[in-house]
């Protein structure tokens, strides 16, 4: 089998210690234990990375409404990013959240309302109509 290679994203492989996310907490393990990053390293590329019949826009609506569910909003916030850089709408991203909300309940639907509310007031979608 051979090895894959970690997507570039902006230049900078996603291999890296550097995470797609901007998850401060990477960086610091990565200092404390390098090899347990570098372990991690293909699983993440399999997981989020680019070439897979799903794309990334899609991929990341799962683990949004994954992340909603477990109330993790700066989660849900950084993953919603990713997926707007792969072409993900604000209609899009509000439908994901609804879809998680039926299996999910009221704290699903609020968590992922809140990240993308907090995304369209920082500017996210471009100038407001």
């Amino acid at each position: 089998m051979s090895v894959r290679r970690a997507p570039a994203r902006n230049g900078k492989p996603m291999g890296s210690s550097k995470n797609p996310y901007g998850y401060a907490f990477w960086e610091w393990v990565a200092k404390e234990d390098p090899e347990y990053v570098k372990a991690r390293q293909p699983l993440s590329v399999l997981s989020i990375g680019e070439g897979k019949e799903l794309s990334v826009k899609y991929r990341e609506m799962v683990i949004i409404g994954i992340l909603a569910f477990r109330g993790r909003k700066e989660g849900v916030v950084a993953h919603m990013r990713r997926a707007i850089e792969h072409g993900a709408t604000k209609r899009e991203l509000l439908e994901a959240i609804q879809s998680a909300a039926v299996p999910g309940g009221g704290p699903t639907f609020s968590a992922g309302a809140q990240a993308l509310m907090e995304l369209d007031r920082r500017g996210a979608f471009g100038p407001r109509r």
